[in-house]
């Protein structure tokens, strides 16, 4: 069984099932999303040949696995968001509190933390002056 290209905007214009938009505006997706899984599932049912039509086992099947795919994914968005929370609070909780790090000549530095600040990918702080990834602090302590 061959599978045309699957049209997905109203000039006609044909896209790959790997990108979205026209041909060449985006690069290859190695994910297969939701979108994708529908378009190939419509054009295996438009071009299937009426003398052997899809099995209905294999069609629940296939939707199936969309939804799980569909369910792993808000997961995994849900996990991320709960990380980057917990990130936050962490950073936020070592106000007033002794943290060292590595500098870069590999000298340990300490001081109080004073701020959290949150702009980045990873949250940072500010130790004595000198902003610092929360990944960097390699010990905590309590102010003497």
């Amino acid at each position: 069984m061959t599978i045309a290209a699957a049209s997905n905007n109203n000039n006609g214009a044909s896209a790959s099932l790997y990108t979205s938009g026209t041909a060449g505006t985006k690069g290859a997706s190695n994910q297969m999303d939701s979108q994708m899984f529908l378009k190939l599932l419509v054009t295996q049912l438009k071009t299937q040949s009426p003398n052997s039509p899809m099995d209905s086992n294999a069609l629940i099947t296939q939707t199936s696995q969309l939804a799980s795919m569909q369910a792993l994914a808000t997961l995994s968005d849900t996990q991320s968001s709960n990380f980057a929370l917990q990130q936050r609070q962490s950073a936020s909780q070592l106000i007033g509190l002794t943290a060292s790090y590595l500098d870069s000549d590999g000298t340990t530095q300490s001081g109080k933390v004073t701020g959290a600040s949150f702009g980045r990918t990873t949250p940072t702080v500010t130790i004595s002056g000198v902003v610092v990834a929360l990944s960097s602090l390699t010990a905590v302590g309590q102010t003497a």
